[in-house]
């Protein structure tokens, strides 16, 4: 696989001296879905050189990291087997951001997607993108997340795009903040998407499937673990009965939302007098935090949050992240009272949980969030027909 990404190592080589920023504009997912029109013969800038194809099927299976599949490539004959590359998939490398960041085409920075838990600016509150629940008054995906998504486009072209996914996800907030134009095919098993995405490019030239098992996996068990690899089969062979099935003149590219790093370290904030001091709320993830701080406390809050997490985080502020290209070129003005007055993103197997406000998500084994190449390198697997 060639490499994509900018991530030079510490003195040792052990930890990262910087974090692996995403390559956006030349291989970053926010360059995947305007390739794929390209390829269908749609406007499109094709940054990724994708061969012209009649149809058009996007495999995305959550949490299959590029290091994670190349560490068990025999437990994915078939993938491994594909012509793949290696692209980069942007920041924080979540589900809710990857996912707008492939819905749009453009990275985090533009369509305002920046965490799993982000600040409704002025309000004081958190609003969970996954869930898309924040207390108050309901938040509207279509003002929150307003770019022009990839599938109105196709649906304006006439290519009536699909999406083949679990029947609990339709009609979310996060579903319509990010698949806006799509037509939803409801299909719960593998059999029901496997199908689905081949009665569905009868009809269509562009169709998208999700697979979401082996990113659970990993949170619960570990990736690499026995059953992280069960799933990892499960994808592999479903990824060969999706190709098998492709009409005469399609391509399928297999790809992820980011990969995943097991935790051995894990800094507990809600038993840190320290690091709660100075701040208002704790969003992001235990992986990428944004640390919301109380007017004028911000460069104290930053010093405190760098000296306890020395060698375990990057901790900047909300400029420095910005300024640094994590988001992508540039974030808009509109933006910036998402991300926290604070960043700080964990390194290494250190995960910064918050045991009584977050206690699933602080007992997990696997996680991401972060610039480091595990959790930032996906891969872009081709399959033609």
């Amino acid at each position: 696989m060639t490499d994509a990404g900018t991530y030079p190592t510490g003195p040792t080589g052990a930890y990262p001296a910087v974090p692996y920023v995403p390559a956006y504009g030349t291989a970053s997912l926010a360059d995947l879905p305007e390739s794929m029109l390209s390829s269908l013969g749609l406007p499109g800038s094709n940054v990724l050189g994708l061969e012209p194809a009649a149809r058009v099927c996007l495999f995305l299976v959550d949490g299959l990291g590029a290091e994670l599949l190349a560490a068990h490539a025999d437990a994915a004959p078939f993938l491994t087997g594909q012509t793949a590359r290696t692209i980069s998939a942007g920041f924080p490398s979540s589900t809710p951001t990857s996912l707008a960041t492939l819905g749009t085409g453009i990275p985090p920075g533009e369509h305002g997607m920046v965490g799993i838990h982000m600040a409704v600016p002025g309000e004081g509150r958190l609003l969970d993108c996954l869930r898309w629940t924040a207390p108050g008054l309901p938040v509207d995906p279509d003002v929150w997340q307003p770019a022009e998504t990839v599938y109105q486009r196709l649906s304006a072209h006439g290519a009536d795009p699909v999406y083949v996914a679990p029947a609990a996800f339709d009609g979310t907030g996060l579903t319509r903040a990010v698949y806006r134009g799509m037509r939803y095919w409801p299909a719960d098993t593998v059999d029901e998407r496997v199908d689905g995405v081949r009665q569905a490019l009868a009809d269509s030239s562009f169709v998208t499937v999700y697979y979401g098992d082996l990113d659970l996996a990993g949170h619960l068990a570990g990736w690499g673990s026995d059953r992280w690899l069960e799933q990892l089969a499960v994808v592999d062979q479903m990824a060969e009965r999706i190709a098998g099935g492709l009409p005469p003149g399609s391509a399928l590219y297999v790809t992820a939302d980011h990969g995943m790093i097991n935790v051995v370290d894990k800094v507990d904030v809600d038993n840190r007098p320290d690091l709660q001091e100075g701040v208002t709320m704790l969003g992001g993830d235990a992986r990428a935090r944004h640390v919301y701080t109380e007017p004028g406390a911000a460069e104290a809050v930053r010093e405190t949050w760098s000296e306890a997490l020395h060698g375990r985080a990057w901790v900047v502020t909300r400029e420095e992240a910005a300024d640094a290209g994590w988001f992508g070129r540039r974030v808009r003005k509109e933006w910036l009272g998402r991300i926290g007055d604070v960043m700080a993103v964990a390194y290494g197997g250190c995960a910064i949980v918050a045991s009584r406000t977050e206690p699933l998500e602080s007992a997990l084994v696997g996680y991401h969030g972060s610039l480091t190449r595990a959790e930032q390198s996906v891969p872009l697997l081709e399959v033609r027909r």
